[in-house]
This record gives C-alpha cells, sequence and structure tokens, in this order.
C-alpha cells in the first residue's frame, strides 16, 4: 500500500501546512503483529508541514486491537492510536546520518513509516488490564473473578523435598 503526499505544493511557503488521511488495513501495510490482530480498517490522519528545508510528517494511525491476555487468557479488544512524527528532506545523494529521512522527486511515501510506528508501538505483554491478577498455578481459577483459596507461595526448591515429606505424612493420618 501506498501512502502518498504530494509535496511540491506544500513546498511553496516554510510553515504551510496541508492535512491528510488515508485508509488501509493492516494487511496492506504488511503490519500484521504477531500476537495481536488489528481489526478492520487502519485510519491515518496527520499534517504535512514545510519546514523550509524539507517536511515533517505528524500525526496518528487509529485501529482496534483484538488479542489474548497473557495474564488469564481472555479476549480483549480496544482502540489504538499511535502517534508519530517524522522529518524528511529532499535527497541530495548524500545518506542521512541527522534523524531525518530522505526522498525523492515530487512525492513522499508515508507507508514504511507507518508500518514501522504501527509494528514497534504493539506492547510486550498483552494485558486485559494493568492490574490483571492472571490464573491461579495450581487449579486455573481466575483471580480477576475470585479468590480460589489455593495456597500459591513459592517454595524453595531446596527445600521441595522435605514439602513433599510434609503432604505424604498429612495425607497418612
Amino acid at each position: 500500500m501506498e501512502m502518498r503526499l504530494k509535496v511540491s505544493g506544500a513546498a511553496a511557503a516554510a510553515g504551510s501546512v496541508t492535512d491528510f488521511r488515508f485508509v488501509t488495513t493492516a494487511a496492506a501495510l504488511d503490519a500484521v503483529p504477531e500476537n495481536a490482530v488489528l481489526e478492520g480498517d487502519i485510519i491515518v490522519e496527520g499534517t504535512l508541514q514545510s519546514t523550509g528545508t524539507g517536511f515533517r510528517v505528524t500525526g496518528t494511525a487509529k485501529a482496534r486491537r483484538s488479542f489474548v491476555c497473557d495474564r488469564c487468557l481472555k479476549a480483549c479488544s480496544e482502540n489504538s492510536a499511535y502517534a508519530f512524527t517524522e522529518d524528511f528532506r529532499p535527497s541530495d545523494g548524500e545518506p542521512s546520518g541527522d534523524g531525518e529521512s530522505v526522498f525523492e522527486g515530487e512525492v513522499l511515501d508515508i507507508a514504511p513509516l507507518i508500518h514501522d510506528v504501527v509494528l514497534s508501538a504493539q506492547p510486550m505483554q498483552n494485558l486485559c488490564r494493568p492490574d490483571c491478577r492472571g490464573l491461579c498455578p495450581r487449579c486455573g481459577a481466575d483471580l480477576n473473578e475470585k479468590d480460589c483459596g489455593c495456597d500459591r507461595r513459592p517454595i524453595d526448591p531446596r527445600l521441595a523435598g522435605l514439602e513433599k515429606l510434609l503432604r505424604d505424612s498429612e495425607e497418612e493420618d
């Protein structure tokens, strides 16, 4: 998917601003996260501003994100917004080393920028809420709904044998 902004008209005066809006999908951008699904359309809105020596692209990509909570395994869905700002300058044959991206010609394609923004903004861990308590490791109960009463104290591995002996002796009584 190409998201092209024509810069010839925007280059007329430093400080001039042009609005843009694109509608695409994660598949069209080749921006499909590994541990979530971006449902429906991704809406990209923003501005192209002439800086005199180049252009600044600022905006937001919005999408509906569905995932399974890594702690409690519930299916979740949320609206996500991914903000971006990138400076571009016309290519002069020199590699860009100052944090600016380069472009050639009269058209600036922001699809690679949106691809990178959407994928890099995905969280390392999918949680239904920040304080999700997850599942009980003993019985599998959802600890967000109620406390199951299981003993979930961690056992020092060096004392695991003694803990097993204690359990066995309690079962014999």
